[in-house]
């Protein structure tokens, strides 16, 4: 059989996959995605609210937002250990029980610091909702089509992100944000149960598990042996700079330039991060399946990266006329949806055996990539003083200038790092 004959019958097996109860797993493993995209980018939309209620400079309010990164981050590796020990489906359930106790803390906060810790707690809770699924989908579906599927989960998992815009001001407006978050708990719930009760894990996979059950040492040493792959690291730092520049803006600064510099109140910047983060959804269904058009994992990456670093260049060298400020804010977010080709360019080097570990710390350089963006660009606002307008700190123009060239840069040299990596990608060889 030839190897285009093997490619074809493994395309229809991905789709007779899909046929037999697929799309049920998909969507439970994207409902519970979802929330998580919706604390990510929560504290854009009531960042405002929260720093005139505990009185926070740019700092603390970007220490609420990045805590929530950072704890993400620190449980990767143990994560990833955990997902090859035990399999991702308790490794799912688990953390989002600890999720919905954060969103409750969160929620009767009452103090700056029981805020963060609620962010931390969170975090940590959110740290499975990607990788868990990824490594369902790479042991029931084919290579070829792991780059789809996480376009797929992503993609449409960012509806949790569209919540957290116009509906979330909607409901801070009318409701209040603490009752916004409540719902989300009890949502959190629903899809647990659900989880527990419909997803159901690879018999190969398990028997993989079984037949190799690693020390605590040996799992240690897998990951180490990640980091010793080829091109692990030109990934590993391009990962670490591309989402994470999105991840300031969406998550963290788009409400407060809106608000600060064009005046823009709370309902409509709801909107208009509604149909940022709908272009962001669109972006990653598109160019979810680029790696197969192009036969290559670099080529869409190299080109979207370089493309957002044209965007971010042009906030930081002009001022951005109120009237394009919408249609700016929906280009970015649409070229930054090159992340799937990118992650699975990262998966296409780890073994099964690694799978796990090897997504796990492709995450850590995501979130943890967050989180330092995050502090450093609050960092870089508060070189700048601020007016302080009816107990509200208003950064100037030049502050958010200084960000966005930042992190235009930052992605430059990324792409420099990341053009040294292979190319394995499947169809290359066909």
């Amino acid at each position: 059989m030839s190897r285009q004959t093997e490619a074809s019958g493994e395309e229809k097996k991905t789709g007779v996959s899909f046929l037999k109860g697929s799309f049920l797993l998909v969507g439970l493993l994207i409902a519970m995605y979802m929330t998580s995209q919706f604390f990510r980018n929560s504290v854009n939309v009531i960042g405002p609210d929260l720093a005139r209620e505990y009185d926070l400079d740019a700092r603390s309010l970007s220490l609420v937002a990045s805590t929530f990164f950072l704890a993400f981050a620190l449980v990767q590796i143990p994560l990833g250990m955990a997902i090859d020990r035990f399999g991702p489906k308790i490794c799912l359930i688990v953390p989002a029980l600890i999720a919905v106790a954060g969103t409750l803390l969160f929620a009767y906060a009452r103090t700056y610091w029981e805020l963060v810790a609620a962010r931390a707690v969170i975090g940590v809770g959110c740290s499975s909702f990607l990788m868990a699924p990824l490594a369902i989908y790479a042991e029931r579906f084919p290579p070829s089509r792991f780059a789809t599927l996480v376009g797929l989960q992503v993609g449409a998992g960012t509806i949790g992100s569209l919540a957290a815009t116009a509906p979330l001001a909607w409901a801070s407006a009318a409701w209040g944000w603490r009752s916004a978050f409540l719902a989300v708990a009890a949502f959190s719930v629903v899809i647990i149960i659900l989880l527990t009760l419909f997803v159901r894990e690879e018999a190969e996979g398990k028997a993989r598990r079984a037949a190799k059950s690693e020390s605590l040492g040996e799992l240690c040493q897998g990951v180490a042996a990640v980091s010793r792959i080829e091109s692990f690291w030109p990934i590993f730092i391009m990962q670490m700079i591309s989402y994470p520049a999105f991840g300031a803006i969406v998550a963290l600064w788009s409400g407060p330039w809106l608000s600060q510099v064009y005046g823009i109140p709370l309902e409509a910047r709801g909107n208009i991060l509604f149909w940022m983060t709908l272009s962001q959804v669109v972006g990653l269904f598109v160019f979810g399946p680029a790696d197969r058009w192009f036969s290559s994992y670099k080529i869409p990456c190299v080109v979207g990266a370089l493309v957002c670093a044209a965007v971010l260049s042009m906030a930081a060298l002009f001022a951005i006329p109120q009237w394009l400020v919408l249609p700016y804010l929906v280009l970015m977010a649409f070229v930054f949806g090159f992340s799937p080709s990118l992650t699975a360019h990262g998966k296409s080097l780890f073994p099964p055996a690694l799978m796990g570990r090897g997504l796990s710390i492709m995450n850590i350089a995501a979130i943890g990539g967050v989180y330092l963006q995050q502090w450093l660009t609050g960092q870089v606002m508060d070189l700048f003083t601020p007016q302080i307008i009816s107990g509200v700190r208003i950064y100037p123009p030049e502050s958010f200038r200084c960000v966005f060239g930042l992190l235009a840069a930052e992605i430059i040299v990324g792409v420099m790092v990341y053009s040294r990596a292979r190319d394995p990608h499947p169809n290359r060889s066909l």
